[in-house]
Parts: C-alpha cells; structure tokens; sequence
C-alpha cells in the first residue's frame, strides 16, 4: 500500500533535522526535498560545522537532491524548509528549478519575501507551511542561549 504524506510529515522531517543542527550549535535550520512523496535529501545547516557561510540547510539540501537525481534542476521537486529562505538561498532555488518551497516560519530579517522582485523561479510556489509555532520555538531558544553564554 502507497501511503501519502502531508505538508506536516514533511515539515516534521525538516524540524527534525532542524533539532540536528541546534545539537551541533548551529542555527536550527533544517531542509527535506522531497519528489513523489520519498524525501530525496535531508539536510541542516553546517555553517560551523564547514566553517562556510554558504553552508545553509537549503544549499546543503539542493546540492543533496542534485547528486540524488543526477541532475543540476529539481524538477517535481518541492523543499520543506524550517525557516523562510534568505536571498541566498532563494537565489539558488532559482537556479535549481524546485518546483515548491514549503517553509515553517517567516525570517522578517533576512526573508527573501522582503525582496522584489520576487527572487524565486517563476515557476516556483512557494507557500508558508505548517509548524511555524514550533519552529520559532526552536529558533528562540537558540537565540536566547546564544545571548545568554556572551554575557
């Protein structure tokens, strides 16, 4: 039997790898691709890690999807992502050709919703998701601790 997952399934993977990064100290930001309901790559950021600052979960997860495939665009392809992309990111989307993008919660900051034009592929949909609540959690408590071990 085929079982078909949802937005949320999808989004739990991505806060799942969001919770992998907060255990390495890095920002909690976790990204799943997924193509015809099977997660193709799961990734969270590595800047520290990679001491790299283009190390974000969503280039992680687009370089991930890529090798997976054997190909540069993620056709059919949709990214659930813990946090709104940058601009960054979305620049790389872009190239990718990702069908969708998925996001949890909304970066007012650096959000490439704060940019126009439009910084995604046109014919890329992008729609905020489900679990936002849990993943703001996630990105304040890390916020909030890193505040509070530079006091």
């Amino acid at each position: 039997m085929l079982e078909i997952f949802n937005d949320e399934f999808f989004m739990k993977q991505a806060l799942i790898e969001a919770q992998k990064a907060l255990d390495k100290k890095e920002v909690p930001v976790g990204a799943v691709v997924v193509l015809n309901n099977n997660i193709i790559a799961r990734t969270h950021n590595l800047t520290e890690q990679l001491t790299d600052v283009t190390a974000h979960a969503e280039v992680q997860a687009i370089t991930a999807a890529a090798q997976f495939l054997g190909a540069k665009y993620l056709k059919g392809c949709t990214m659930y992502v813990s946090l709104e992309p940058c601009s960054m990111c979305a620049g790389a989307l872009f190239w990718s050709q990702i069908d969708k993008v998925v996001f949890a919660a909304r970066d007012e900051k650096r959000g490439a919703s704060r940019c126009e034009p439009q910084l995604y592929h046109p014919t890329t949909l992008v729609v905020k998701g489900p679990m936002q609540k849990e993943s703001s959690a996630l990105l304040k408590s890390f916020f909030n601790q890193k505040r509070k071990s530079t006091i």
